[in-house]
């Protein structure tokens, strides 16, 4: 027999109603499969949803060395959902999230989109988002290596244009529980554009996006990747987990394997999809507004990532597209790329980093 409430009946209602509506506000927006597939993955439960943030609330005593700038009940719900529920683990990701932005203040200062450095990166496709989303309703993040211009964009200010994409696009609270795909293409990425990833950069993107924030990543592609890219992928290896290692696909120029993962109708053309051509301003248009420009003399209001609005997709039907270099990607057939545990995670990298 369960425990006895002591509250009157009427009283023991009005609490309950409370926390019906409370919980029902948490998960409004969500459509009921998601709802049923974040119980099944997730183990997300809401009947207990209360007392499972409030638990990793508590936690945060243990922690006096962190500023926790958030702990609203919707923050720490995506944290708990990065970690399939498990209360520990998703406080060690909530610590962490705010440990990083303490070890790197620089990176987080004047953190939003008019930031002139965060800006240039995102109106050169850094990252770009496609619309749809896939048959898992994951949304599809790419990345054109070539377009890395050193001379005008820094490493880290393309690293903050993808978190501060990523404080976007996880206010989506569907996209909390069906995560991310990124698709990375190496087409005509140089070696001399690939000796500017040195360990150091590598080490912090890792920690940023693996280790310091709440979003599911359910697989990371190489398309088009040549050798030294390989090298590095060896490099950087050591500081992943396991199930990181597991959801990296090597694919080289075949997509056919690419697309046994993700479907063609969801991808643009130059993954083979049957989509457009992606317009490499898309994005940033719809963080900067309507106003967007490419122009050096660019000016907008602030676009404050902590307190994002959904922006209307008109925006990007209105404005015509950017021409950035595109993908030289080729269908070929062949077996599927994946990099498995077993490999010598010691193996000394091919190429020299300075």
């Amino acid at each position: 027999m369960g425990p006895v409430s002591l509250l009157p009946k009427y009283q023991q209602l009005s609490t309950w109603k409370g926390d019906l509506a409370k919980m029902t506000h948490l998960q409004a927006g969500l459509c009921p499969e998601t709802i049923e597939k974040a119980r099944l993955e997730l183990n997300e439960n809401p009947d207990v949803l209360h007392q499972d943030i409030q638990q990793v609330r508590d936690m945060i005593i243990t922690r006096p060395d962190i500023g926790f700038l958030r702990t609203d009940d919707a923050f720490i719900l995506r944290f708990l959902r990065a970690r399939k529920f498990h209360q520990a683990d998703a406080f060690r990701l909530l610590a962490q999230y705010f440990q990083y932005r303490q070890l790197h203040l620089d990176m987080f200062k004047n953190f939003k989109a008019d930031d002139p450095g965060i800006k240039r990166a995102l109106i050169d496709g850094f990252p770009g988002v496609l619309e749809s989303r896939d048959h898992y309703g994951r949304k599809i993040l790419l990345l054109f290596a070539a377009n890395w211009d050193q001379s005008r964009n820094s490493f880290t200010d393309i690293l903050r244009a993808i978190l501060l994409s990523l404080e976007v696009l996880i206010e989506d609270p569907e996209l909390q529980i069906n995560g991310f795909i990124l698709i990375i293409d190496w087409s005509n990425f140089s070696f001399k554009q690939a000796s500017k990833l040195t360990p150091s950069i590598l080490k912090l993107a890792i920690e940023g996006l693996q280790d310091s924030f709440p979003a599911r990543f359910g697989g990371v592609h190489f398309v088009n990747q040549p050798w030294y890219i390989h090298a590095l992928y060896t490099l950087i290896k050591p500081f992943l987990k396991d199930k990181t290692r597991k959801r990296i696909f090597l694919h080289g120029n075949n997509l056919n394997s690419l697309h046994q993962l993700i479907h063609p109708e969801f991808l643009p053309s130059e993954f083979g999809g049957t989509l457009p051509p992606y317009d490499m301003g898309t994005w940033a248009r719809t963080l900067l507004g309507p106003d967007y420009s490419d122009e050096n003399d660019y000016t907008h209001t602030s676009y404050n990532a902590m307190h994002v609005k959904h922006t209307s997709s008109n925006l990007e039907r209105e404005c015509s597209p950017k021409p950035m270099k595109r993908s030289q990607s080729v269908v070929e057939a062949g077996t599927l790329k994946h990099e498995e545990k077993g490999e010598n995670e010691n193996t000394q990298p091919l190429l020299a980093l300075d």
